[in-house]
């Protein structure tokens, strides 16, 4: 992920900002869980991007990631909306309990913009509808250009969207964050329908890491910075979830994009590392071949 790439990330200060005023109070309104639910995956899982991974000789990469990561944030449809009959393929080769996290195609949040789109949202909607069970949130991206300006756009898909099918949201343009009564629209509108505030822990965009819980969901997507620091950035997450635990959290969802895709295993493994510690998990902490 390019998207907020900097050089000599080294000199930056990567710490996570304060929460905002109001996310506390919001969890507080939901039931305090003993855990919450944790999914912890990648963007991708083809061979060419994940070095040090694959066992030599595997043959089903997808049923190996399966056994390793317990979700994947599905890029793949970003780019067309696939048929039925490969959706199924693509869930019956995974195990149980794994969920996809479709990446709404850029023809309806990219090209389009929101604008008249329904007939590809509803042959969205029944292509990820095969994956039964392991459909996990959908995710929508708008282009870094999108501003307020669309905000009745942004408001028409919401309200549109399913209830029954679970959405996130990730905004990248800065008015969403700068302008205070565009803010508490846009939180307003993602409260009222139910729909998660994606976190976007980028190097050189600070400003997406906005601390802004609208669900009982906290979608973290981390872009590592490929040095030290990335380590003191996991411990400082998995402590501000911890702190959003204890006040009514109820699902983590963290997916991990590295530049050196050859290094992407190993910020997820020592991520679930500590998550098992603190939070006294059991999940599985992926294999990297090289340790």
């Amino acid at each position: 992920m390019k998207f907020g790439r900097a050089e000599n990330s080294e000199s930056l200060d990567v710490s996570l900002p304060n929460d905002h005023p109001e996310t506390l109070d919001w969890l507080s309104k939901y039931p305090k869980l003993a855990q919450p639910k944790f999914k912890i995956g990648l963007p991708k899982w083809g061979k060419p991007n994940l070095e040090n991974f694959y066992p030599k000789g595997t043959k089903n990469p997808l049923l190996y990631y399966s056994s390793q990561f317990n979700s994947l944030e599905f890029n793949a449809f970003f780019y067309r909306i696939f048929k039925p009959e490969q959706v199924v393929k693509w869930r019956d080769n995974t195990v149980a309990n794994f969920t996809f996290n479709p990446k709404i195609p850029q023809i309806i949040s990219q090209f389009k913009r929101l604008k008249n789109v329904d007939d590809y949202v509803d042959e969205f909607l029944f292509s990820i509808s095969h994956f039964n069970e392991k459909l996990g949130t959908c995710f929508l991206q708008m282009h870094p250009t999108f501003s307020p300006q669309g905000f009745t756009d942004l408001q028409r898909f919401v309200e549109r969207w399913p209830q029954d099918v679970p959405l996130a949201v990730e905004l990248r343009h800065s008015d969403w964050y700068d302008n205070q009564q565009v803010n508490v629209d846009l939180r307003s509108l993602l409260k009222e329908n139910n729909i998660a505030h994606i976190i976007t822990d980028t190097v050189g965009r600070r400003d997406l890491i906005h601390m802004q819980l609208t669900n009982g969901s906290a979608f973290v997507r981390f872009t590592a910075a490929n040095n030290a620091m990335d380590q003191h950035r996991i411990e400082a997450w998995v402590e501000r979830l911890k702190l959003w635990h204890e006040n009514g959290l109820q699902e983590i969802m963290f997916f991990a994009h590295i530049h050196a895709e050859k290094e992407s295993p190993f910020i997820p493994a020592n991520f679930v590392k500590k998550m098992n510690s603190v939070f006294n998990f059991d999940y599985h902490v992926p294999k990297i071949l090289s340790e």
